[in-house]
């Protein structure tokens, strides 16, 4: 029965130990996908092409080669986020293994109208993160 309880005590706390140590890593992953969604953000605002365009996923480079077709793109389907009239950080979700980051943000488009963009980041081999697609959802239309 000792062995047993040892064995059950050990693995509580490792279990505990993983937690703990997984927690601020999370926060740290949180936090960062924040600021590149921002600086990516900022970058629209000042028409700054090769900033905005080197926040974006290697997935999303493929499809446009240069940045000014991804400024194009941008600036013809993505208006809340082009121009934004403000905006706030809400819900996020890490992938299980912190290979991506899916973060909310409601944006005021420059019409005035509420958006909400659904940002998908996924990490890099150098551990930092880029953006690899945006989902535009229109306040007060239903979710599918």
């Amino acid at each position: 029965m000792t062995r047993i309880f040892q064995f059950t005590a050990f693995l509580a706390a490792s279990l505990a130990a993983l937690l703990l140590a997984l927690a601020p890593a999370q926060a740290d992953d949180k936090a960062a996908a924040r600021l590149v969604i921002e600086s990516q953000i900022n970058a629209f605002l000042s028409d700054d092409m090769a900033t905005a365009y080197s926040f974006a996923a290697p997935s999303i480079k493929q499809i446009y080669p240069d940045q000014n077709r991804f400024f194009e793109m941008v600036k013809r389907g993505y208006q809340p986020v082009y121009r934004p009239g403000n905006f706030a950080f809400g819900r996020v979700k890490v992938a299980g293994d912190g290979a991506g980051i899916v973060q909310e943000v409601i944006i005021q488009g420059p019409d005035g109208q509420d958006w909400t963009a659904l940002y998908s980041l996924e990490r890099q081999p150098d551990g930092s993160f880029k953006i690899n697609g945006v989902q535009m959802i229109k306040a007060g239309a239903p979710q599918t």
